[in-house]
């Protein structure tokens, strides 16, 4: 086991990487002074201007602070899991913190507890962080990643995370490849946490730190069905033995025929699907059946 470090330590440096398109100039100063005002976080944000200029901000490092803002503008968008790489990449520390630059932290404690949580846990690849809607103080069931949502407020081991409410061991994250720039916006969480339970690291849901989002819904997005689908299946494809694989994508025809209603996403989610099943899904790293296993045991077995 490692040593567990303390702040002071060089080794234990926090970064935040927030991705905008730079039209949510309020939110994204909000959310970035959220990580610079962090007690004892001398945070690093670096903003990916995923094809758009960073806007202008007023956050600024409080006076004394050692913490820094990096911008990176990239020529297009190059979708969620390239440009939080491109994130990684960018930034110097041990545990990157992601924020969606619609969201802030609801407290200036995030950072000293994240710190604490990885110093001491050497084997804490992600932390995934307690979502909360600012105005009804209500948490979506969406945004707890397990099966037994019905209590926020319980921390667990868990087998998937929440990208844009998350610290993740920089090393750990590296260590894998990252997240699956091919996916470009859907799961590519999911097929990084599965890649780091291979690799016996833990994942863990803690309900201590928060972050406020406005209540939305995936579905606003207008390809939200399609890449659903198809990334379904490329998860799949790229980590499953192949006996999960065909499990694991019945179980989500059925349960997307049960639950959707509107014919038009369905059409939609299956031409996603379909695309899955005929495009390539980038390199195949099956997990261990004792790595299918411990997720079983964790409550979320990679059938569902």
């Amino acid at each position: 086991m490692l040593p567990a470090m303390r702040w002071g330590d060089d080794a234990m440096k926090i970064s935040c990487v927030i991705l905008t398109m730079g039209n949510r100039v309020t939110e994204l100063n909000r959310a970035v002074e959220s990580a610079l005002t962090q007690v004892d976080g001398d945070v690093e944000v670096v903003i990916i201007g995923n094809g758009a200029d960073v806007p202008e901000l007023a956050a600024t490092p409080p006076p004394g602070s050692a913490a820094t803002v990096k911008t990176v503008r990239l020529t297009h968008n190059a979708g969620i899991p390239e440009g939080r790489n491109r994130g990684v990449q960018e930034c110097s520390g041990d545990v990157v913190l992601f924020l969606d630059d619609d969201g802030w932290y609801a407290t200036d404690k995030v950072a000293s507890h994240v710190r604490d949580r990885f110093a001491a846990e050497p084997d804490l690849a992600v932390l995934s962080f307690r979502v909360m809607d600012p105005d009804g103080k209500v948490v979506q069931r969406r945004h707890v990643p397990r099966l037994r949502a019905g209590d926020p407020e319980r921390s667990s081991p868990v087998t998937t995370f929440l990208g844009g409410a998350c610290a993740i061991r920089r090393s750990a994250y590296l260590q894998v490849g990252g997240l699956p720039e091919k996916f470009f916006y859907a799961h590519e969480e999911t097929d990084l946490a599965w890649r780091l339970l291979g690799e016996d690291y833990r994942i863990e849901y803690d309900a201590e730190p928060v972050m406020y989002h406005p209540l939305v819904l995936p579905s606003r997005h207008a390809d939200f069905y399609r890449l659903n689908a198809r990334n379904r299946v490329w998860l799949a494809r790229r980590n499953l033995p192949w006996a999960l694989a065909a499990l694991y994508l019945l179980d989500w025809v059925v349960l997307t025929l049960v639950r959707e209603r509107s014919s038009m996403a369905l059409k939609a989610w299956f031409r996603g699907f379909a695309e899955g099943l005929r495009e390539p899904a980038g390199e195949r790293r099956p997990m261990t059946w004792k790595t299918a296993w411990r997720m079983f045991r964790l409550g979320r077995p990679p059938i569902v």
